[in-house]
């Protein structure tokens, strides 16, 4: 086997007097991961055969042929008869190989007025800009899940957690659009993130644009997009776009990453909030009796990956000069794994949401337990007067009490309560039950089921349903 390639197979080989050598090859080429991008790569070469057409550069004759052979050629890589060569190196020259090798010496007249260097910027950003939309239809499906189930257990009172530790009752429906929150805001940054990739760079060529007659809009309305951008040198090497969805997915990763931990502790014997059902768990190969939540938990290691790709991203770019350099062979990989990975973990969670069951009774056993209505007591004595230090006071030296007596608050009797403040009367009951404390809180971004309801309601609204 020789260890070197002519230079003539090359498209750039006139330059060159002795061919690459096969490590080189090897090593430089992008077609094992580039070719994902093959249909991305044929739509923006059908849009930029039209215009060259429009515009007088190729005849119509010579545009619908291209056309039809790139058609042609998509057909066989989506059938699987496509034979990728790593001689020519990346996608968009396997493709214009395959072409020219159908139609003849047409297919060489294609990439007139382009570079490689405006088409891949191209193909990216089309392709990031079907994930994008791709991956905002999953997060939707999954906001729609929490707010039904969040309407399903507006009720339910589960105790609310500062340290991990009892704080206040607070209604799983509330702690459930809590997650919600965070999900709009990643969808507000998606789609903000949506209108940067948006911005065609076909037209810049290489990096100083082309002589040729171009007329860009006309590429840019073809390919849908907003406007093509106004820099030749920054189109070319800008990678904002990509940097910038994965910095959404990695927020993203970890708000899923926290829900994740919620849902591993809540199923666990100890906690035992809820169930999973069994299509979303695996069991132990040892131990008969485990039920493994193995969804969440390997969502939440993949945060770990792809806050490892927006390093990567970031590191990519830092010390780049203008315009294209080969580094930026080097985005594809991290950016295409962090897409893989968002849509996969949204799709399991927007399937797992809402077939989750509420053990209600046992969230409420837990709600009861460390004095979690105490913050009532202490604003309840403010209603009567006492001043807030002094009732923190008073309600400390209460649940001291309690501890000692083995006693929730909610449980002690109107005759141990009295000797802790005189301002304490009979009403207090009224606000040491757990349902007296959520349903207290009735104010908008509160946890009274009332206002859970209605925050669904609103949810309902921002989604357009």
């Amino acid at each position: 086997m020789s260890d070197q390639n002519s230079s003539s197979e090359k498209p750039w080989g006139g330059r060159f007097s002795e061919p690459t050598d096969a490590f080189v090859e090897r090593f430089t080429a992008s077609i094992g991961f580039d070719q994902r991008l093959y249909h991305h790569d044929i739509t923006g070469s059908i849009a930029h055969a039209t215009m060259l057409a429009r515009v007088g550069v190729l005849t119509d004759e010579e545009c619908d042929q291209i056309i039809e052979g790139l058609k042609a050629v998509r057909a066989d890589i989506e059938a699987g008869d496509f034979d990728w060569s790593v001689s020519l190196e990346d996608v968009h020259m396997n493709i214009e190989a395959k072409l020219t090798e159908r139609i003849g010496i047409t297919g060489k007249k294609l990439h007139t007025g382009r570079s490689r260097n405006d088409q891949i910027a191209t193909d990216i950003r089309l392709y990031l800009r079907d994930e994008i939309d791709t991956t905002h239809a999953e997060l939707l499906r999954l906001r729609r899940g929490l707010v039904d189930l969040a309407e399903r257990e507006a009720d339910t009172i589960m105790p609310g957690f500062t340290h991990l530790q009892t704080a206040q009752p607070v209604t799983f429906g509330h702690h459930l659009l809590a997650w919600y929150e965070m999900l709009a805001r990643d969808t507000e940054r998606l789609l903000d993130c949506r209108r940067r990739v948006n911005v065609m760079p076909l037209g810049a060529a290489a990096l100083a644009g082309t002589t040729y007659p171009i007329d860009r809009s006309i590429t840019a309305d073809l390919l849908g997009f907003e406007r093509p951008s106004d820099n030749s040198l920054d189109s070319v090497s800008d990678r904002d776009f990509a940097i910038e969805f994965t910095s959404f997915a990695s927020l993203l990763m970890t708000h899923l990453s926290r829900f994740s931990e919620e849902l591993v502790l809540w199923t666990s014997a100890q906690f035992d909030f809820i169930d999973l059902p069994d299509r979303f768990c695996t069991g132990s190969s040892i131990m008969p009796q485990k039920k493994n939540p193995d969804v969440p938990e390997l969502v939440r290691g993949k945060v770990g990956r792809v806050n490892g790709h927006l390093i990567s991203l970031l590191t990519l770019m830092k010390s780049q000069p203008l315009a294209y350099n080969k580094d930026n062979q080097e985005d594809k990989e991290p950016l295409f794994d962090t897409v893989d990975t968002v849509k996969g973990s949204l799709r399991a969670y927007a399937d797992m949401v809402p077939a989750i069951e509420a053990k209600a009774e046992n969230m409420r056993h837990a709600a009861k337990q460390g004095f979690s209505t105490a913050t009532d007591l202490a604003d309840y004595l403010v209603r009567q007067g006492v001043a807030f230090r002094d009732a923190h006071e008073i309600v400390g030296k209460a649940v001291a009490y309690g501890i000692e007596q083995d006693k929730d608050l909610s449980d002690m009797t109107l005759d141990e309560l009295t000797p802790f403040s005189d301002a304490i009367g009979e009403d207090v009951f009224d606000v040491l039950t757990l349902e007296g404390s959520v349903e207290a809180r009735n104010h908008r971004g509160g946890t009274a089921p009332s206002q859970v309801r209605a925050a669904a309601r609103r949810a309902r609204q921002a989604m357009g349903d």
